[in-house]
């Protein structure tokens, strides 16, 4: 229906015809710019479901990367049970560098099934490669992870989001929520990690100007 109006118009202005009883020309730039508008309009994409799982995976990886740079690098080592908290249970948990790169390598195992990607080495189990020490490395490690994430949210059609991928028994659509999710319940514990050295979250801090 608005495609129709933009063509009626665009056919009134190509007779010359007179708009509200004044020569044309008189207004030209209005009808130019409404015209510009009116086509802008219908040149801009229709949400898709890849469009829309792409934001949800752009807003946790800004969380998690943001949470991650924040640390100090003498703090990635850090774990709670070293606190030795009273009544605290922190025994075995995973440092903060074991979490961020657990996230990262959950996130090629979660996402790599929809775009059939292979595996990054050394990722034998869910903590990443035993050899990525230093907080650079890790960090692009994470970022990689999420860039995996973006062409993984790209495959998604409306014909293809129900159907199982290779030997997966999740559908992709679940597949590529499921790690904005479990990202998600990982970041709650890099908050409290931080926290715990004395560092505000850098999505709880005060907008600067």
């Amino acid at each position: 229906m608005k495609q129709a109006r933009v063509l009626l118009f665009l056919a009134f202005v190509a007779a010359g015809a007179p708009i509200n009883g004044a020569p044309f020309h008189q207004h030209a730039t209005l009808s130019a710019i409404a015209t510009v508008s009116a086509l802008q309009q219908l040149q801009q994409t229709a949400p898709t479901i890849a469009s829309a799982v792409d934001r949800d995976i752009s807003a946790v990886e800004k969380q998690i990367v943001d949470a991650a740079e924040a640390m100090p690098e003498d703090k990635f080592d850090f774990t709670p049970e070293a606190l030795d908290i009273p009544g605290s249970n922190y025994k075995g948990v995973r440092p903060f560098a074991v979490e961020v790169k657990h996230i990262a390598a959950s996130n090629w195992f979660i996402w790599s099934p929809l775009t059939g990607e292979k595996l990054p080495d050394g990722l034998n189990d869910g903590n990443g490669p035993a050899g990525l020490k230093s907080k650079p490395e890790i960090i692009k490690f994470l970022k990689d992870s999420f860039a995996l994430g973006h062409r993984a949210a790209a495959t998604l059609t409306a014909e293809n989001m129900l159907q199982a991928p290779g030997k997966s028994k999740s559908t992709r659509l679940r597949l590529a929520e499921f790690g904005v999710a479990h990202a998600y319940d990982h970041y709650g514990q890099m908050i409290e990690y931080l926290r715990m050295n004395g560092v505000v979250p850098p999505a709880s801090r005060p907008n600067s100007e």
